[in-house]
């Protein structure tokens, strides 16, 4: 948790909105007090914002929670160069140079504090040279530039940075610039005045730019044509909308802006405490609120969604959450927030569905929210989405009348020898009552017909799960096990099914099929032929290659080579005398 709310507060520094920063870093400092990063770049964000107080204190708990960490000696100077204690600011800088000497932070901020030093004892001796506006360009000069929406932006040219690199160097160059809107807007932050903006051709820039560097001087007539071209202008211009704002105003509208969002933050805050307590109303309250105050962040969207589905509310919910898609597919929100909305929505679909085709909605809404983000949540409330629609569909398919319609006809297509047409109708009375083992049985009977074994085993295994009382069952497997081959297998099946019908004919001929097989291997009876084609299909059974690994078996089968006593007091044991038939069935063991 403080991880997720250190990255939202580096990402709201990266974007400038430096008091979102603060409560993003203040929220983690609350759940990790001890982590001297948070503390530092909370200071970085308050100083950002001019607050040097309070980044001053931030960065004494980073130099006290982690004394031998450069940076946080960094912060310190950074927090006394904005409180204009510059010695401090110096001080702070050698300490974190003599744990980190070569660390270039601190070089660099150590060479602008003992500057900023050296100019200040300068300034307030009221030395030769001095500067009325060069404390302005110290070393937080860029700080402020920063700071301000206005001129934050004008730092992405290079030749306005390079002016201003100039006038740092020799405030006395701030003459050669005057002409440069830029730099007067720039002049305006840093000394928090407001200049009013002229066009690129009027004259008055060149007066004041006389006025400035002759320090008054200038003859009377020249001031009155300048008073007089001032009063045009300013009459010519009465009808005229302000096409520009001032960098103040723009810097008010930012920070109602950041507090707006700073004010939205703390009511979800409150929503999630109140929805924790199960106080849904209260919750509902206090989200609509962070709504109104940003409808830039989704989360508030969806997690009242959240509050309305916990209340059964659900068609509310859903027009929550589609509003957090739209808006969150105009703001190009995390996918990860935009796939939790659509989930939800899918989550609130499913609980209103009542029948099958009510389901698909929620099914597709499941499959968009996987395509934003893979969850494993999302994934199993599709799978049982899917699987609800399928049960649903089965029950309103269900009539027994019509199973058993379907399967007459499909009786009458086997009685024709029409398989293929049987398992039809077959297949359609299975539909129409699952639970129907006659239906299975005699489609068991068509697939062995045309040779489908696996099918015909599938659906004789079925019929028996249906009712293991249904003796023709146990007929229909012992049926495909015989065709596979599987003799010893087809035995069991047909002794499983005499425990229920002793005097059955179907099974105890079976029986005794599947005895003649067992025992003409016995007997060594088999062609080569035969004898290759069972131990192949022998070595691929799971049973038989789980008796070939079983070490006991192994060292029976050894003494029957090399032991003859000790093979026949193997004999004995009925467990080792039955898998020992099973090998002989299979081709593995020959009787000679």
């Amino acid at each position: 948790m403080a991880d997720e709310a250190k990255a939202k507060g580096n990402a709201a520094f990266s974007a400038g909105n430096f008091d979102d920063a603060v409560a993003h870093f203040t929220d983690a400092i609350g759940l990790a007090p001890t982590n001297h990063v948070l503390y530092s770049n909370r200071s970085a964000a308050y100083a950002s914002l001019n607050k040097f107080s309070e980044a001053l204190s931030d960065a004494e708990k980073t130099v006290e929670l982690k004394p031998d960490w450069g940076k946080g000696y960094s912060r310190l100077g950074a927090a006394h160069m904005g409180l204009r204690s510059y010695d401090d600011a110096v001080s702070s800088y050698k300490r974190g140079l003599e744990i980190d000497p070569n660390n270039d932070a601190l070089k660099s901020g150590l060479a602008d504090a003992e500057t900023a030093s050296s100019r200040s004892s300068r300034t307030r001796g009221g030395g030769p040279g001095s500067n009325p506006f060069g404390e302005a360009f110290g070393p937080e000069m860029w700080v402020r530039l920063s700071s301000d929406a206005g001129t934050r932006e004008l730092l992405q040219q290079p030749d306005f940075v390079k002016m201003m690199q100039d006038i740092q160097k020799s405030p006395n160059n701030l003459n050669l610039y005057l002409k440069d809107p830029r730099v007067m807007q720039a002049l305006g932050v840093l000394l928090n005045l407001k200049f009013q903006a002229r066009g690129a051709e009027d004259d008055d820039a060149e007066t004041a730019s006389q006025s400035t560097s002759g320090g008054g001087g200038g003859s009377p007539e020249r001031k009155r044509a300048a008073e007089s071209e001032a009063v045009k202008e300013e009459k010519s211009s009465e009808t005229e909308a302000e096409t520009e704002p001032e960098p103040m105003e723009v810097m008010d509208e930012e920070k109602e802006k950041r507090d707006r969002k700073a004010l939205a933050q703390k009511e979800k805050e409150t929503g999630n405490a109140a929805y924790k307590k199960k106080d849904f109303d209260t919750a509902i309250d206090h989200y609509s609120k962070a709504i109104e105050l940003d409808d830039e962040d989704i989360s508030f969207l969806t997690n009242r969604a959240a509050v309305y589905l916990e209340m059964g509310k659900l068609e509310d919910c859903i027009k929550d959450c589609d509003n957090a898609v739209e808006r969150g597919r105009e703001l190009r929100s995390d996918y990860k927030m935009v796939a939790r909305a659509l989930t939800r929505k899918g989550t609130a679909l499913s609980k209103m569905a009542k029948s099958s085709k009510d389901y698909e909605p929620a099914i597709e809404a499941f499959q968009k929210a996987l395509t934003e983000h893979r969850n494993p949540d999302t994934l199993k409330k599709l799978n049982d989405a899917e699987k609800a629609k399928k049960e649903l569909e089965q029950q309103e398919y269900f009539d027994p009348q019509i199973a058993d319609e379907e399967r007459d006809k499909g009786n009458q297509y086997f009685k024709e020898q029409k398989y293929p047409e049987a398992i039809k109708h077959y297949t359609e009375a299975i539909k129409r009552n699952p639970k129907d083992f006659k239906a299975y049985s005699n489609r068991a009977a068509c697939y062995t017909k045309l040779g489908a074994m696996p099918e015909g085993l599938k659906d004789a295994e079925k019929c028996i799960d249906l009712d293991p009382t249904f003796t023709k069952g146990y007929t229909r497997k012992g049926a495909v096990q015989f065709f596979m081959k599987e003799y010893e297998k087809a035995l069991e099946t047909y002794q499983e099914g005499l425990k229920h019908d002793p005097r059955n004919q179907e099974l105890l001929d079976g029986v005794r099929r599947c005895v003649e097989q067992i025992n003409k291997a016995s007997r060594g009876d088999l062609t080569p032929d035969e004898l290759k084609e069972r131990q192949a299909k022998g070595m691929h059974d799971p049973e038989i290659q789980n008796i070939l690994k079983d070490p006991v078996m192994q060292q029976v089968l050894s003494d029957f080579q090399e032991d003859p006593s000790a093979a026949q007091a193997h004999m004995k044991n009925p467990l080792v005398m039955n898998k020992i038939q099973k090998l002989i069935s299979a081709g593995i063991v020959q009787v000679k």
